[in-house]
């Protein structure tokens, strides 16, 4: 059965195409370039590029395949096992992932955490002035009379993730970010528990879901912001997400 899905992801073309072996490279490239990886990290890859492109720079599925390229590698790895355990339900993406091993998807995860794609541009928010002023509030922070954290308390004060488990959320769709939002607040995406997303969006309405959303799309990410070491940050929550 994994041969007969291999061979349906390559036929899909996905991740990182006519390449020699090696180390993949982190540079960005000419859309006409490929990454250099290896026959085997090749086949790896092929099910995720046609979406996600070969570095992970996302844009693909108007906007809902996200920017992977450069996100922490533990982060990565737990979302194919999510879909995979049923965590997180996107037809095309359980399909591919259902029957692969932890290991093949830490190789996985590990390529696309080691690309650095060029920052995507910022969206022009469509809300209004009040509303984008309280996307950032929410965002950098919180709500304490709630015991509402900022996304910033455990994103990063650059938004761009922690090691080796949080993600960023900048560089993303404003489309993708709000539904991700309320499938946590709506218990349809899930992580192990305890479920600290899902605590967090319990506390949002569907109006400060968008606003957080307009406000993380609209900025900018810095040429080479990376996600903050290990350690650096102290989380508010406990959650399942974050081993150790």
């Amino acid at each position: 059965m994994r041969g007969v899905v291999l061979l349906a992801l390559l036929a899909l073309g996905v991740s990182g195409a006519a390449l020699a072996s090696g180390k993949p490279s982190a540079r960005p490239a000419p859309a006409t370039e490929q990454p250099k990886v290896s026959t085997s990290l090749r086949q790896r890859i092929a099910g995720c590029i046609a979406c996600h492109g070969p570095y992970g720079q996302g844009g693909g599925s108007g906007g809902f395949a996200p920017r992977i390229g450069g996100k922490p590698a533990g982060y990565l790895y737990h979302q194919l096992q999510n879909f995979r355990d049923g965590r997180r339900v996107y037809p095309l993406m359980t399909w591919m992932v259902q029957y692969l091993p932890d290991p093949y998807m830490k190789e996985i995860a590990q390529y696309f955490s080691d690309q650095s794609p060029p920052p995507p541009a910022p969206q022009t928010p469509m809300v209004t002035a009040a509303t984008l002023d309280m996307g950032r509030k929410l965002a950098t922070m919180g709500d304490p009379a709630r015991g509402l954290p900022a996304c910033m308390a455990c994103h990063g004060s650059s938004l761009m993730g922690v090691q080796p488990d949080v993600p960023g959320l900048i560089g993303l769709s404003n489309d993708y970010i709000s539904a991700q939002l309320g499938a946590f607040k709506q218990g349809t995406r899930r992580t192990k528990a305890p479920d600290c997303m899902h605590e967090v969006t319990a506390k949002l309405d569907g109006a400060e879901i968008g606003a957080v959303a307009a406000w993380l799309s609209s900025q900018p990410v810095s040429a080479g912001a990376k996600p903050e070491p290990a350690g650096s940050v102290k989380f508010p929550l406990q959650c399942g997400s974050i081993d150790g």
